[in-house]
């Protein structure tokens, strides 16, 4: 059986997914958690095939937490499951280290089916985005967003949006803070803002927008 972890900060989050999966016959729950920093200890006490994580995490974001796993659990396949825009992160999160995007506004079936096919070598992404990706490919163009950003860039303003200053960027991220004021500088360069109040407002635009 493939033995599941769930990684969200929401309790009902988990313990719902723990109803649907514990009557499984092809996927074991083997636990849930609720923070970054939690993903760690469990696996190290209970290793499991796949992690179901929330890109929003207290402790260390989806995305940092990502690059961890990449290097410490290479074998363990992660799939983000997220209300957060799939158009604007799925790309940074795969390229952090998971193996597929599932939005929390899909079925059942659909995640069930991801945790299938990633573990059996394959990526996860929404026809949707597949497209997307595709026809970007074809034209050598990509969504504004992935242009303008790198990978590190999106996760600094994601850590921007929630609020965090850059002390806690720094830690978190284990860079310092005369980096994080570097990447600060040029998101607001690339996003055309003068000032963080515009820059997050800009983030937020740019996840309604691909949204729509």
């Amino acid at each position: 059986m493939i033995k599941l972890l769930v990684v969200d900060k929401h309790p009902i989050v988990r313990k719902g997914l723990e109803l649907i999966f514990d009557v499984s016959q092809e996927i074991k729950f083997m636990g849930s958690v609720g923070d970054g920093e939690s993903i760690f200890d469990f696996i190290q006490k209970t290793p499991v095939d796949v992690i179901i994580a929330e890109i929003d995490l207290p402790r260390l974001n989806g995305i940092t937490a990502l690059r961890r796993l990449k290097k410490e659990f290479p074998k363990t396949k992660v799939i983000i499951y997220s209300e957060q825009s799939e158009s604007v992160y799925a790309v940074s999160a795969l390229k952090a280290g998971a193996r597929g995007f599932v939005s929390k506004t899909a079925d059942i079936l659909t995640l069930k089916e991801a945790i299938v096919r990633v573990i059996h070598g394959d990526v996860y992404l929404s026809n949707e985005l597949t497209k997307q990706l595709a026809l970007g490919t074809k034209s050598n163009k990509t969504s504004p967003f992935y242009k303008k950003l790198s990978t590190r860039e999106v996760e600094v303003l994601k850590l921007l949006s929630s609020g965090k200053r850059n002390k806690e960027i720094a830690e978190e991220l284990n860079i310092n803070e005369k980096t994080v004021s570097t990447y600060r500088a040029r998101l607001m360069k690339k996003l055309n803002v003068t000032n963080l109040i515009d820059l997050v407002n800009q983030a937020k635009q740019l996840e309604l927008q691909d949204t729509i």
